[in-house]
């Protein structure tokens, strides 16, 4: 089984997180397993649980596929030896038995052309229902394999038919079926764990500056950039620190997040978060403040107030000046409302070097383009060596590829060492 690649399909059934020990077990076999979560699936275990077993990527979403301009569910089909659908509830078989293709694993399971196990997991009422029978006997009829259901008490109480096959029963399926299986030619996987051990820090959405109680100075920033570039590098290993102003976000999973509200409350949580490997700097930080917040409302009425403003913190050029704490990469964002593409990145070139990071990432923030708010995001990434653009692109996307940069450029900084 070695250098196999079993594809791993988890719906959302009670019997998901059984799943996790069927990935140490094929991963102790040398098998690769990638593997895509259904919505369901992500109420019983993590991506991030399964990333950290597989050392792969984990799949959620049709359309936020890094590669989807290249048909990225049709690759994930093809670039297998075999596709496990573990546990294969009632929903995802009758799915399955009609040729729906609404989401990411059912469309996979439609464009495969490689040999397909289902696993069923259910009640026992559902299992036996006329239904659930005509779908298993068509599937049967389209080639599906199948394994299980056992027999047993259920996790509802219930007795019978139902429960996941046994691990060790569906190793020996998966192996007989890999032995009559043609391996696939196909480039090795890259391992999203490549950052393990590593720490890094983000910042995040905006910051707000008091003018009174009730009054701020603020950017439109969502956060959303940001928390998924936080997310993105959880999921390659990296023990990652969200630094995050006020956004109505939730927390990604496997993050450590600081909320904070100022420009400098997040240079402190930023500072308080060194020593790190990487910083990646995505936050809209307001570049200034007012000087003497009012301690009451200001009330209107006659003259209008002059409000006196004062320079924030460059967060990004103090984390990237030198020091013994200064982490190994530092990465900036640049906001602009430039929208000639040449210009925008010769902006992000004088920034680069003004504030001495070694990467900055330019988009345009234009009214019309919905970047501020929205889930898309056109960037160009900016090193010594030249620029790259990227985009439209959903802003997870974005985040996959920049993680995919940093691992790939950490990893030559280790060899190099």
């Amino acid at each position: 089984m070695d250098g196999r690649r079993v594809l791993l399909i988890i719906p959302g059934g009670i019997a998901a997180y059984k799943c996790l020990e069927l990935i140490r077990l094929l991963r102790a076999k040398s098998v690769e397993v990638p593997a895509v979560l259904t919505k369901g699936g992500t109420q019983f275990v993590t991506p991030l649980s399964v990333s950290a077993l597989s050392g792969a990527n984990v799949y959620t979403d049709l359309h936020s596929l890094v590669d989807e301009a290249e048909m990225g569910h049709i690759r994930l089909s093809r670039d297998c030896d075999l596709i496990v659908v573990a546990p294969a509830t009632a929903d995802i078989l009758a799915k399955m038995a009609s040729g729906l293709a609404g989401d990411l694993a059912t469309a996979v399971l439609l464009a495969a052309d490689k040999p397909v196990l289902a696993a069923p997991a259910m009640n026992v009422k559902m299992w036996e229902h006329p239904a659930t029978q005509r779908n298993i006997a068509q599937l049967r009829d389209d080639g599906i394999r199948f394994v299980g259901p056992a027999t047993g008490t259920l996790a509802d109480g219930e007795t019978g038919p139902g429960r996941l096959a046994d691990l060790a029963d569906l190793m020996t399926t998966i192996e007989g079926l890999l032995a009559d299986a043609p391996m696939v030619d196909r480039p090795a996987l890259v391992e999203v764990a490549s950052l393990a051990g590593m720490t890094a820090l983000v910042t995040s959405g905006p910051t707000l500056e008091p003018i009174d109680p009730v009054r701020f100075i603020a950017n439109a920033s969502s956060g959303k950039q940001g928390h998924a570039i936080a997310a993105a590098l959880a999921r390659a290993g990296a023990q990652t620190t969200l630094i995050s102003g006020p956004t109505e976000l939730p927390d990604p999973d496997g993050v450590k997040v600081r909320r904070v509200r100022t420009a400098r409350d997040m240079l402190a949580a930023a500072q308080d978060a060194l020593p790190a490997d990487i910083a990646v700097c995505v936050a809209a930080v307001a570049d200034w403040r007012v000087a003497e917040p009012q301690a009451t409302k200001i009330k209107k009425g006659g003259a209008a107030p002059v409000l006196e403003l004062v320079e924030n913190p460059d967060i990004l050029a103090i984390l990237a000046a030198s020091g013994p704490d200064r982490p190994g990469l530092v990465v900036g964002f640049a906001a602009e409302t430039e929208s000639d593409s040449d210009a925008l990145v010769a902006i992000a070139r004088e920034k680069r070097i003004a504030k001495a990071c070694d990467w900055i990432i330019a988009n345009d923030v234009t009214p019309g383009t919905y970047t501020f708010g929205g889930d898309h995001n056109s960037v160009h990434l900016v090193t010594e060596p030249g620029a790259e653009s990227w985009g439209p692109l959903e802003k997870v996307q974005v985040a996959e590829r920049l993680v995919a940069h940093i691992a790939a450029h950490m990893t030559a900084l280790a060899g190099a060492a």
